[in-house]
């Protein structure tokens, strides 16, 4: 596979997709016990043959299960954990347990290790199973399961040091990695909030109270996600997406690439970054100085949070902007994150969601052919 052929593609899109009504209606039927998990596996089983159909419609290579099994982007994948709970977190000596909008957080309470069987490995095989073009699979960053909480939300008693803790995040991802490998996953893609949302200074400086020395996270975070796909096959492509927020087109966290970039780009050892690039926010194009030969950047130009479709010439001015700091031949085009990060999805329509995909295959054939 050339590395034209190979992910990330000219157009891509970052994986979620908004869910069908009778989907987040069922699923409120088995909560309520009125409905069993059988009948809801089947309509998701349906709703994501659906989702298949119209990703190959629009004229998309890199197909998803649009997230249709999850309610978030990561607590489903790290709620299965053995030896994390996931809950809300409050400030020492608070009492917010009405505060719903308090972060959920992942507690490491016990040893980590996967469910039999692993977390999404059949989930993949049934999602191979309805396409011949390359099924894409997502999975949370590991780092999910560090920055929110940080060292107050890992037992001590479990994990007397970071590294013992650290070493099992990555192991429990490898072995997930290996299996989806085995059922013939060859373009993974890793969901990271943490990176991103260590370029803004407000983030920054509450990471610091939690005693987090945030010049040196990006390269723990870097070797971290490094042992967690290492020992990969070789024709497996392994992109990561940062994001500063995106639940219910909300977001939580700005600033540029700067503080990140080199170790970013130079440190990662993956094939491709998905970058948001859909306002102000993210800064200008000027970090992309340091992506090195090899690596593609794929643009988030398109945003996933505003039903108005953007000009298409002004997302080819953007592209031809970023391509003064990265040769074009390296970047490709995508929305800024995905249209349902949290189940309830973005406050956007179905026809907003496929003229926004559609738009970004369209710009990406006439700029790259």
């Amino acid at each position: 596979m050339t590395s034209i052929d190979r992910p990330p593609f000219r157009a891509d899109h970052v994986g979620s997709l908004l869910r069908p009504r009778s989907l987040l209606e069922l699923r409120e039927r088995v909560r309520a016990g009125k409905a069993s998990r059988e009948e809801l596996r089947a309509h998701e089983d349906a709703c994501i043959q659906q989702a298949v159909i119209m990703q190959e419609s629009l004229g998309f290579e890199s197909i998803t299960d649009g997230e249709y099994r999850r309610q978030t982007f990561h607590g489903d994948f790290l709620d299965s954990l053995e030896g994390v709970e996931f809950k809300q977190l409050f400030p020492p000596g608070s009492n917010e347990s009405g505060n719903h909008e308090a972060p959920f957080v992942a507690f490491v309470t016990g040893k980590l290790n996967r469910p039999e069987g692993g977390v999404e490995v059949e989930n993949f095989r049934f999602l191979k199973s309805l396409t011949t073009r390359t099924a894409r699979q997502t999975i949370p960053s590991p780092t999910m399961l560090h920055f929110r909480g940080g060292r107050r939300a890992i037992d001590p008693h479990v994990y007397p040091e970071m590294n013992e803790f650290f070493a099992d995040v990555a192991r429990v991802f490898r072995e997930e990695i290996t299996d989806l490998a085995a059922a013939g996953c060859r373009y993974l893609q890793i969901d990271d909030t943490n990176l991103a949302y260590l370029c803004d200074e407000q983030m920054r400086e509450r990471a610091r109270e939690r005693g987090e020395d945030v010049d040196a996270l990006p390269s723990t975070y870097a070797r971290l996600i490094n042992d967690s796909i290492a020992g990969r096959p070789n024709d497996m492509s392994v992109c990561i997406h940062l994001c500063r927020g995106n639940a219910k087109s909300r977001w939580f966290a700005e600033g540029g690439y700067e503080p990140i970039a080199d170790v970013l780009f130079n440190e990662l050892d993956v094939d491709g970054f998905f970058l948001e690039y859909d306002d102000e926010r993210s800064g200008g194009f000027e970090p992309l100085r340091f992506v090195p030969k090899g690596k593609k950047v794929v643009l988030g130009l398109v945003s996933t949070k505003r039903g108005a479709l953007e000009d298409k010439d002004e997302i080819k001015r953007r592209i031809d902007e970023a391509a003064r700091y990265v040769p074009l031949e390296q970047l490709c085009l995508s929305p800024q994150c995905g249209f349902a990060s949290v189940a309830e999805g973005n406050f956007i329509t179905p026809d907003d969601e496929k003229r926004k995909l559609a738009l970004v295959v369209e710009i990406a054939e006439e700029v790259w052919g």
